[in-house]
């Protein structure tokens, strides 16, 4: 896995990647104090808000942003996302109102809304190599969970020799360390596109995403994963600090369990994927999801659950969450060609946020009508619905060759030609403007 750090583009961008993290990972803890100086007691609502800010910045405004810099080089939109990032960072302690901070996290939240989808359809293009690429996805999983893990404890070592505020200046290096990074990394150019109506780029990736079998199964999947990991990321503090009687510490220990589980499978995945493919990890993990989440609903039921089975049962977590996400930049990466590929990530970006806007509300909104166990219930009947529904959209073999016809296409058409000047034909099947939709066999 670590011998693709010797490729001289990925270094880059991985070292970017992990800066901009641990920035981020920074402006997490300074934003909850700066809410709690503004608000007191009120801060929860505050961060609630702009969590929830995040989300519909994510999902309404990722495919506008993909539409509009679409003909723009790599470089200009990753740098100047950062650039945007660092300035609202740097901005952020020097507020006093409340609207001010849902102002400015809109912003922030609708840069990494253009940033993050297209540093997510680069690295393909980065690493063509489907083992390359696989093992920059387990990395990548890898540096979100170390950010997971690594940022609350260097925030706290700062925050013992100096103010929460000096922590924005460290979410500004890191976004400024992450721009310049990629500023220094010859980028693959982006691969040349037909001319398209502002219309069809805006929802040419969602409509790509929505006519490929295996990626239907991919949006049940999504939701399966932020219905059972949103009460993880909701309510574990609810549930350690209530039921366990436990401390802040505790609350960090079961989110390391999680994290841990997590980066155990990543590790492991690449291996594992060359053996079985991405279908049987994928659905295996969305079916952990649904057994862990009713098993532990079951046990806080019976309040059977220990401090040591509630680690266990997190770290499981982590490692279910991990079987379904890490695999699906492959799905993304099989399912477009390369002219297509950043629509069909911001596709994904958005969709899999919608997702999460669902399932967070839920999460939190649940807990004191139905409580822990019952909010779990329902969130684990949730994911096992989505799961089953992913295991009937998906289709065994879906990236083998389709026999279909292309009755519309002129004899003489490219495509056509490409395939022995047959209508009647098979290979693997891509949405373009030769497949608009899923062919019927023969």
């Amino acid at each position: 896995m670590l011998s693709i750090l010797r490729h001289p583009v990925f270094i880059r961008l991985f070292a970017a990647q992990g800066v901009a993290l641990v920035g981020t990972g920074l402006l997490t803890v300074a934003l909850a104090l700066l809410a709690y100086d503004l608000a007191g007691d009120r801060a929860g609502t505050v961060l609630g808000t702009a969590l929830t800010i995040k989300m519909v910045a994510y999902v309404g405004l990722s495919p506008l942003a993909a539409a509009l810099f679409s003909h723009l080089p790599r470089k200009a939109v990753l740098v100047g996302a950062d650039l945007i990032r660092a300035a609202v960072a740097l901005a952020l302690p020097f507020i006093d109102a409340i609207w001010q901070v849902y102002v400015l996290i809109f912003v922030l939240q609708a840069a990494s809304a253009s940033f993050t989808p297209a540093f997510q359809a680069l690295i393909p293009d980065v690493l063509p190599k489907e083992r390359d690429y696989t093992n920059a996805l387990s990395l990548s999983r890898l540096a979100y969970d170390l950010e997971n893990l690594l940022s609350p404890t260097l925030a706290g070592l700062l925050l013992m020799v100096m103010s929460y505020n000096t922590l924005f200046v460290g979410t500004v290096v890191g976004f400024l360390g992450s721009a310049l990074l990629i500023l220094s990394a010859p980028l693959p150019p982006r691969a040349t596109t037909r001319q398209r109506r502002f219309r069809d780029r805006l929802t040419r990736g969602v409509q790509i995403y929505l006519a490929t079998p295996r990626l239907r199964g991919l949006l049940a999947l999504n939701m399966a994963v932020s219905s059972v990991i949103a009460f993880v990321l909701v309510d574990t503090v609810v549930l350690v600090r209530g039921p366990f009687g436990g401390d802040e510490g505790d609350v960090a220990l079961a989110m390391a369990a999680f994290g841990l589980g997590s980066m155990a499978v990543a590790i492991g995945l690449p291996r594992l994927l060359d053996r079985t493919g991405d279908r049987p990890v994928m659905l295996a993990g969305g079916t952990g999801l649904t057994v862990l989440g009713l098993a532990t609903a079951a046990g806080l039921w019976a309040q059977v659950v220990g401090w040591s089975g509630m680690l266990a049962l997190w770290a499981g977590f982590g490692a279910v969450n991990a079987a379904v996400m890490t695999p699906s930049g492959r799905l993304l990466k099989r399912s477009a060609h390369e002219e297509d590929r950043a629509a069909l990530f911001t596709a994904q970006f958005a969709l899999s946020h919608a997702c999460w806007l669902l399932a967070y509300p839920a999460a939190g909104w649940f807990g004191p009508w139905l409580g822990l166990a019952g909010t779990l219930s329902v969130l684990g009947l949730t994911a096992g619905a989505a799961t089953l529904a992913a295991r009937h959209l998906w289709p065994r073999d879906s990236a083998a060759p389709l026999p279909h016809t292309h009755p519309d296409l002129p004899a003489d058409h490219p495509h056509l030609r490409a395939h022995g000047l047959g209508r009647d034909h098979a290979h693997p099947v891509v949405i373009d403007d030769d497949h608009r939709h899923w062919p019927v066999a023969g």
